[in-house]
Order: structure tokens, then sequence, then C-alpha cells
């Protein structure tokens, strides 16, 4: 069998909308939030860049995207591409994500928008929870091997009130903090590339965004939410669970 991404070509994604947007719905952001982002410096300037970030709640997606040191472009579920929410994710570039099948074609979209030198927002965990990275997904990993590009650890904090469900938003002036660490990186490894060989890179980046995760909330008044709340009759652990792709990505936006 061939591999769906080895034909990925350099397919940059548009980024007008995004440098239209951030500037202004960043403005919006920090008069609502204390917001505060730290380690800039680890992102690289140029060149491709895989965000990885630990998810906790719904403003994680947007927050990212407008902060990033560079634009950056999403995977995100395919049923928030509807009405006027379709078409300013659309406007800003982002990647439709359909998370119930192995969705090659976004797969295809991120690798080219990474050979064209662009970044890449990918939530490991795929799902919103706890925020501390005990379950992830292997499509960073995927995607780091078949790009070479570095995977930059994100830790983000406050985005969810401590206890609260899925939909949770956070108090107007809460503190919201953005964190990036030093990056991740693999040789580019063309096909074949074995399930073996992505799990146990997958396994390295999840070591290295726990390790972020736990150490940017030591060096500052930073706390995860804890679980999600557990619904009636439903464990917490599949809380908001979909069946999971191979290769995942942001389920939200």
């Amino acid at each position: 069998m061939s591999d769906p991404l080895a034909a990925a070509r350099p397919r940059a994604l548009p980024e007008a909308g995004l440098r239209t947007l951030r500037p202004l719905v960043r403005t919006y952001l920090r008069r609502r939030w204390d917001l505060h982002v730290d380690g800039v410096e680890h992102v690289p300037a140029e060149g491709p860049v895989i965000f990885a970030s630990n998810h906790i709640g719904w403003l994680d997606g947007p927050l990212l995207i407008l902060c990033t040191p560079r634009p950056a472009h999403a995977l995100v579920k395919v049923e928030s591409f509807e009405g006027r929410t379709g078409l300013l994710l659309r406007f800003a570039g982002q990647i439709p994500l359909d998370r119930f099948r192995r969705d090659v074609g976004a797969l295809r979209t991120a690798a080219g928008a990474l050979a064209a030198g662009q970044s890449v927002v990918i939530y490991p965990e795929g799902v919103r929870g706890a925020g501390d990275v005990a379950r992830t997904k292997d499509g960073v990993a995927w995607l780091a091997l078949v790009s070479g590009a570095p995977v930059v650890p994100v830790a983000i904090f406050g985005t969810r009130p401590a206890g609260g469900h899925a939909e949770a938003r956070p108090p107007r002036g809460a503190r919201l903090d953005i964190v990036y660490g030093g990056p991740f990186r693999v040789a580019q490894e063309s096909w074949p590339r074995t399930r073996a060989r992505v799990a146990e890179v997958g396994g390295l980046v999840q070591e290295h965004l726990q390790r972020h995760v736990r150490r940017a909330s030591e060096s500052g008044p930073r706390v995860l939410p804890g679980p999600l709340p557990s619904p009636a009759g439903q464990d917490a652990a599949d809380h908001g669970a979909v069946p999971a792709p191979r290769l995942e990505g942001s389920t939200d936006v």
C-alpha cells in the first residue's frame, strides 16, 4: 500500500484572512481576559512548525490560532464549517477534519502547508479534557515524520474554570496563559513508515508535551481545571469522546 502522504507537495494555505483578523481579535481578547503569553522565543521564525497543544476548553482553538507568533492553520472538526462560523474559518485558512474516519484529505492539506513552510496546530488529546495529556493520538508524530517539521509544545491554562463543563467559558478578567516550549524534532522519513515507528514517535511527543505542561504549571500561577464533569450514566473518560481517527487534529475551535 502506498503512503497517502508520500505525494504531498508544497501547497500554501491562504493567510490574508488570518493577518487581517489576528490583530483585531487579539485586542478584544486582551481587553476581556488577563492574557499572558510566554516562551515565544522557542518558536522558529520561519520554516514549517507543528504546534502541539493540550486541550482543556472551547476557547483553546481561537486563542491559539489568534495568538501564535506566526499565522497558524488548525485542523478543525468539519461540523464547525457551517453558516457564518464556516465562512470565517475558511476566510482564516483553517483545515476541516472529519473525526469519524481517517481523513486523508485533511492530512494532505496539513502536510502541504508544512511543505510550504507554514505552521499547523494540532491537539494530540483529540477532545477537551483535563489537559494533562494522559492520552494522545499519533497525528502529530505522523506529520512530524512526513515533514521533518519541529514540534513546538504548547501549554494552555485558564480557558475552562476548575470543574467546568466542556462548553464553560472563563469569566471576564480571568487569567489565561499560553506557554510555548522548546521544540521536539525527528528526522523526516520517507515511506514506508511503520505503525510501530509512528507509535514510537507518538510516545516521545506525548512525553515531551506532558513534561512541558508540568513545568509550565510549576513555573507560575497556572492550574489545570481537572477532568470534565461526568454526565449521569456516563464515565468521565468518555465524555465528549468520538470514534478516534487514526490521525487526529483539533476537535473544535
